[in-house]
């Protein structure tokens, strides 16, 4: 899917970059209020993610691991703890600032897809570089090269209604590459796809990790999937095994 750039640097580009922390969790509790008790979703959760990092998270369903991903990614908050992204305390944030945090920094890869019904492929991967302010020029190069790179040039003017789910997986990992993130967040990636299509996808991860300093988190069930990145975290009742 994407070629294989040898570059003998990247591991030493990687060890310097991994300096810099890009999260951190503190003492991290969610939970819901059910017939007037607590019932837990995530319990004290401490953190550290550096630039550089790839990071698989593993665990049963239901063991928090999709609710850890999205107060990663600044779409849901901890009802207690501290949350320090590229060094600004998230929770303090008002949020405007918070929005434009995740435009400027992260790609997320729903499990469910989220993409927008009304608009066609092309155009749900256009839609972050719109809201970066990116040129109608370098928006059609990059939708362009995404397109080809995931083999959907002939669904561009299609919309998700008319995709099988694993296409419309790929849609969504397109979407959430075209803003070039920091930080790219995915949820079960590979979940929809095929053999093939899921290998091809997770080393594309792992080129952009390596090659390009993407800092990855994923949520996978597939040990196969979880080895691709340096480390795994277990996740169990809401609680990191250590």
């Amino acid at each position: 899917m994407a070629e294989k750039l040898a570059n003998p640097f990247h591991w030493f580009a990687r060890c310097e970059k991994m300096q810099n922390e890009m999260i951190r969790l503190n003492n991290i509790f969610k939970w819901y209020n059910i017939g007037g008790s607590r019932s837990f979703v995530l319990k004290d959760v401490n953190l550290d993610v550096h630039e550089g990092e790839f990071i698989s998270i593993m665990g049963s369903s239901g063991s928090g691991k999709s609710t850890l991903l999205h107060i990663l990614g600044l779409l849901d908050e901890p009802d207690e703890g501290e949350y320090f992204f590229m060094d600004e305390s998230v929770l303090a944030l008002k949020e405007k600032r918070r929005s434009a945090l995740y435009k400027q920094y992260i790609g997320f890869v729903f499990q469910a897809y989220h993409l927008i019904d009304e608009l066609t492929v092309y155009e749900n991967i256009e839609t972050p570089l719109i809201y970066k302010n990116v040129k109608s020029g370098e928006r059609k190069a990059v939708v362009g090269d995404l397109l080809d790179r995931f083999g959907i040039v002939g669904k561009k003017d299609l919309f998700p209604g008319q995709l099988s789910g694993g296409q419309q997986q790929l849609v969504g990992i397109a979407r959430a590459l075209a803003p070039a993130p920091k930080l790219l967040l995915a949820d079960e990636p590979t979940g929809n796809l095929n053999s093939k299509q899921g290998e091809e996808i997770m080393n594309l991860f792992k080129q952009l990790n390596q090659e390009e300093g993407v800092t990855i988190v994923q949520v996978t069930h597939s040990e196969k999937n979880a080895a691709y990145g340096d480390r795994v975290i277990e996740l169990l009742d809401g609680q990191i095994q250590h």
